[in-house]
């Protein structure tokens, strides 16, 4: 197995290509994925910003929604930004009636909490585990946990509400990191996904 694991980036709907460049930066290979069967190929998945009800409607309607959770109950590494955090979510509030989640993290994540597109803002975040001050959150119709179970890790908080989150291999922002030249959360993942893989060759 190489070092570090094609790392894919789920390719339904959103910011795709941004995440696909911030891994390259931090060192990782990595590729869109739409079709359960490239599931296997890949040692960890990046869940984009987008729209969280298309993203849900579209993983649905691909065959994708059942492989994924699958995914993520195998202990695969996932990181998830804005509606990414929102489909690793396990309890939403304000969700359509037929929206559906991935799972992975105990928590309980608001929609759209920041407000709308014209109220995006950009603010620095101090996140636990990432060294050399804080990290530069750009927020756009973002939303934000509203509490969390005792297996989950809160990493930052803005305005005192949560905006990012750890369980196990599973890791959230509110924000959009790939968006700013900053990859060290990228970087946080990447490492992840080799510890994820060092400890299946061990297995």
């Amino acid at each position: 197995m190489s070092t570090t694991p094609t790392i894919g980036v789920l390719a339904l709907q959103g910011d795709v290509r941004e995440h696909l460049g911030a891994l390259a930066d931090a060192g990782a290979p990595a590729r869109p994925v739409r079709r359960p069967e490239e599931l296997a190929e890949i040692g960890g998945l990046v869940i984009p910003g987008g729209e969280s009800t298309t993203m849900s409607k579209l993983a649905v309607s691909f065959g994708m929604l059942e492989p994924l959770r699958a995914f993520v109950r195998a202990g695969r590494p996932v990181y998830g930004t804005c509606a990414g955090m929102i489909m690793v979510a396990d309890k939403l509030l304000d969700g359509r009636d037929d929206q559906e989640t991935l799972g992975g993290i105990d928590m309980i994540v608001r929609r759209n909490a920041f407000g709308r597109q014209n109220e995006s803002f950009e603010a620095a975040i101090e996140v636990a585990g990432i060294g050399g001050g804080p990290v530069e959150g750009v927020f756009i119709r973002a939303p934000w946990v509203e509490s969390v179970g005792a297996s989950a890790e809160v990493l930052a908080t803005y305005g005192g509400h949560t905006v990012a989150v750890r369980q196990g291999n599973v890791l959230a922002t509110s924000f959009h990191p790939e968006l700013t030249g900053d990859h060290r959360i990228h970087a946080l993942f990447v490492e992840m996904v080799r510890a994820a893989a060092a400890a299946g060759e061990r297995a």
